[in-house]
This record gives structure tokens, C-alpha cells and sequence, in this order.
């Protein structure tokens, strides 16, 4: 059964349409990231598997069952941004709405603050909140009825450096005690020391998806003059690569180099080096997305 799962899912506004026929697979539990720059339907996204949008056609299950059927309120949680807190509420308050609403005993509230240590501030309004300390209220909320899938916008926004390696650490517990996660962020170097697979939407439309040790390695290979010249004439089947000088780039998962070399020792290709380059989120977002770095430029 899919934790979650979408099928040609899309969405309108009036005559403008922002989802283009999703499609996605969440089997297990982990860290999937959805990047995309503003506008790009992020948010919608997240609004429609969560059935606050209605999407205007397509198939959305979470944990087995229709996003639209009330049962998985109980197994889904959603960090929106911290206008969904009440400025005249405590922090306590808050997490007890949700005990309440889902039905959880009065312990499940001191688990959930002792995790996050942020019992100092549970019994002030958030209206006097610090950015930081909405942001983990928002994180206690989302924890509080131990969700299959938990659905986090933005959940780094506003943390100082310690607090985001303390929900990092929190976010990969999650995912050992069962949780699919899937976020977004715009803070990419955390999103690859976060994630499992990585989705990139574009336009509407989910354009690329990578699988961490599947299809972000760049192996740079150093090769003799000869080897490049008989590369020039040789074309390695089923392997993505270019020539460099005299260097060759190849962009293959790890179970391809072993592939890689023994083509290369047929031909008596010959290499002196064989580095491994871990490509990260930042530069494949650049190659994504040319038009957002052309902004940058100007």
C-alpha cells in the first residue's frame, strides 16, 4: 500500500492552470523534497493532497484510502506558515486543540514539547513569539499524532543554525519510527543533507525526480591523449557522458561504473583517475531552472 500516491492530478484557477498532471509515488517511509521557485505550484500542491483545494481532476490515495475521506485526518499532518497560529492562544493551547481534535491522550503534549524543548515558552500567547518559536510550535503540531505522512512547507524558515540541525535530526527520527515526509524548501544545501529523492516541478509539471546514489553521481575520469582521441571515435552505449579536454564527464549511478571501466579496458581505453562528484541540489536547480539564475544576472 502507498503512503501516498497521485495520478494525473490537476488543478485550476479559473482559466489558469497550475497543476499539469501530477504523478507520485510515495512507497516508504523517508524524505521526499518538492523544489521549485516561486510560483511554480508548490503550495497548491501541498493544498490539494492535504484536500484543503480541491483539484479539478486525477486520483489522490494517502495511506490506501481517498485524500477526501475524513479517516486520514488521523494519519496525515500539514506545517503550513505561522499565520495559521492564534496571536491571543498559548503555545499549549494549540497543542491541546490537537490532542483534543485527534482524540490523543494529555501525555502525547509533554512528549512532543520535552522532544522539542520548548517547554520555557508553552504557556505564553504566540503573539509575542520570535519567528524561530513559531516555527517549532508549527513542528510540535505536526508531530503531535504521529502521522504516516506529514506534509512540511518551509519547515526550516526562520530557525537559527542550532535549531535546524535539531529538526534535521528530528526529521530522520521521524523516518525510523515510520513517517513519510515530504517538504519543500529553498534552503537546498539542507535539502540534500535531508532527503531521499528530490523532485523538481516546473510549470506545474513534475520535470525531473533524483534518487540520491541513483542518478546524482558524476564520475570525472583523467584519460591519456591517445584515449581521448579514440573516444572521439567510439560511442559507449546506455551511459550518459561528455568529453572535456582531456577529461571524460559521465553522469551514471554507481551500479554503472563497473560497466563503465570494463567498456573502456575492451577498447584499451586508458584512464590515469577516477573521482566520484556528488552533484547537489543548488546546481541542479541552476541547470533546471536557466530563466530564475538569468533574474540573478541581471
Amino acid at each position: 500500500m502507498s503512503i501516498l500516491k497521485l495520478e494525473n492530478v490537476t488543478k485550476k484557477f479559473g482559466k489558469q492552470e497550475v497543476l499539469k498532471g501530477i504523478n507520485m509515488h510515495i512507497e516508504k517511509p523517508g524524505i521526499y523534497a518538492v523544489i521549485g521557485p516561486n510560483g511554480a505550484g508548490k503550495s497548491t500542491l501541498f493544498n490539494v493532497i492535504s484536500n484543503l483545494l480541491k483539484a479539478n481532476s486525477g486520483e489522490i490515495e494517502v495511506v490506501g484510502k481517498k485524500n477526501t475521506n475524513s479517516d486520514i485526518f488521523f494519519e496525515v499532518s500539514f506545517l503550513k506558515d505561522n499565520r495559521v497560529l492564534y496571536d491571543y492562544l498559548t503555545g499549549y493551547d494549540h497543542l491541546a486543540f490537537i490532542k483534543t481534535a485527534q482524540k490523543l491522550p494529555k501525555e502525547r503534549i509533554d512528549e512532543v514539547v520535552e522532544k522539542l524543548q520548548i517547554a520555557h515558552y508553552m504557556n505564553k500567547k504566540t503573539g509575542d513569539y520570535s519567528l524561530g518559536m513559531k516555527q517549532h510550535l508549527l513542528i510540535a503540531m505536526a508531530m503531535m499524532n504521529k502521522p504516516k505522512l506529514m506534509i512540511l512547507d518551509e519547515p526550516l524558515n526562520g530557525l537559527d543554525p542550532t535549531s535546524v540541525i535539531k529538526v534535521r535530526h528530528l526529521l530522520k527520527e521521524l523516518v525510523e519510527s515510520g513517517t513519510a515526509i515530504l517538504i519543500s524548501s529553498h534552503t537546498l544545501s539542507e535539502i540534500d543533507l535531508l532527503t531521499d529523492q528530490i523532485m523538481f516541478l516546473k510549470d506545474g509539471r513534475i520535470v525531473e525526480e533524483q534518487m540520491d546514489l541513483i542518478k546524482d553521481n558524476i564520475y570525472e575520469l583523467s584519460l591519456t591523449k591517445e584515449s581521448v582521441e579514440k573516444l572521439k571515435d567510439y560511442q559507449i552505449k546506455g551511459l550518459n557522458y561528455e568529453l572535456n579536454q582531456d577529461k571524460m564527464i559521465a553522469n551514471i549511478g554507481i551500479n554503472k561504473v563497473s560497466y563503465l571501466i570494463e567498456k573502456l579496458e575492451d577498447e584499451n581505453i586508458e584512464f590515469t583517475d577516477i573521482t566520484k562528484k556528488k552533484v547537489g541540489s543548488e546546481e541542479r536547480y541552476m541547470k533546471m531552472f536557466p530563466e530564475e539564475m538569468e533574474k540573478i544576472r541581471k
